[in-house]
């Protein structure tokens, strides 16, 4: 079956109007998710690159040998940075469908487009972090540069994919009930903690890392240290795992979205 010149067409304008409207919901998000103006942008940037500095800075301050490796700063750095990029994603999608909750009377917007949008500002700015910390590590002699760069890339992504899924379905929940944005705060600090940002897993009594080999965003974290340390993370990283967890939750996220879509429309 081939699909006749209209057809066609109508995808072009399909596409193309949708382009339009996931563009100009992510200029909405950077004029008001700071400071109500273009250099909001900045400060989206700004203030993930700042909060990464400060607890290396912090950490590499107390003067503590590192727990793994000779570098505590890179140690530091190599949990927090895959962390906050989850954890970026999966919060401001869920703030940003709540912010932008009255343009849903246009029918045009539809909630899958705010957290996409979002979801792709996010990723835009984490790696613009990323390339800023790499420029301000190498005037200082850290060598942030991974023994195995396609691993990295791959635990990266898996933050990425974990983040949208944890973002898809706390944007969707946050609809519903508002009160969940406050909710998931405590789950990050639970989170944060539990993460191994700053302790070995392999080091803990076998029961506790039994346990703490079910946290994925633990896993994401194992897999990038995995990349610069030859041997990290044998006795927990499972590398399936957060894959696993992040597409179950965007799958999650997508089927509560359409069930719940005839709420969401009624009550916007």
């Amino acid at each position: 079956m081939y699909l006749s010149n209209t057809d066609t067409f109508d995808l072009s304008s399909a596409a193309r109007r949708q382009r339009r409207v996931l563009y100009a919901l992510m200029l909405r998000n950077i004029r008001t998710k700071f400071f109500g103006n273009g250099f909001g942008m900045l400060v989206a940037v700004a203030w993930p690159l700042t909060h990464i500095l400060v607890v290396v800075a912090i950490y590499a301050g107390l003067g503590r040998a590192a727990p793994y490796g000779d570098s505590t700063v890179l140690f530091v750095a190599t949990g927090v940075v895959p962390f906050q990029i989850f954890n970026y994603l999966a919060r401001f999608m869920m703030l940003s469908v709540i912010k932008n909750r009255p343009l849903l009377a246009f029918p045009e917007v539809r909630v899958l487009d705010m957290l996409f949008a979002s979801a792709l500002l996010e990723i835009l700015a984490a790696a613009c972090v990323t390339i800023f910390l790499i420029i301000l590590a190498w005037p200082v002699g850290i060598d942030v540069f991974p023994r195995d760069i396609v691993q990295t890339a791959y635990a990266f992504g898996a933050a990425i994919l974990l983040g949208l899924g944890f973002g898809m379905l706390n944007g969707v929940i946050a609809l519903a009930v508002p009160m969940w944005f406050t909710g998931y705060a405590l789950v990050t600090i639970l989170l944060w903690g539990s993460a191994g940002i700053i302790f070995v897993p392999d080091a803990l009594p076998d029961r506790l890392r039994e346990a703490l080999a079910y946290q994925p965003v633990l896993q994401v974290i194992e897999w990038t240290r995995s990349a610069y340390y030859e041997g990290y993370g044998d006795l927990v990283l499972n590398r399936f795992y957060p894959i696993a967890v992040g597409l179950g939750t965007l799958f999650l996220g997508l089927l509560l979205e359409r069930a719940m879509r005839g709420y969401v429309l009624a009550h916007r």
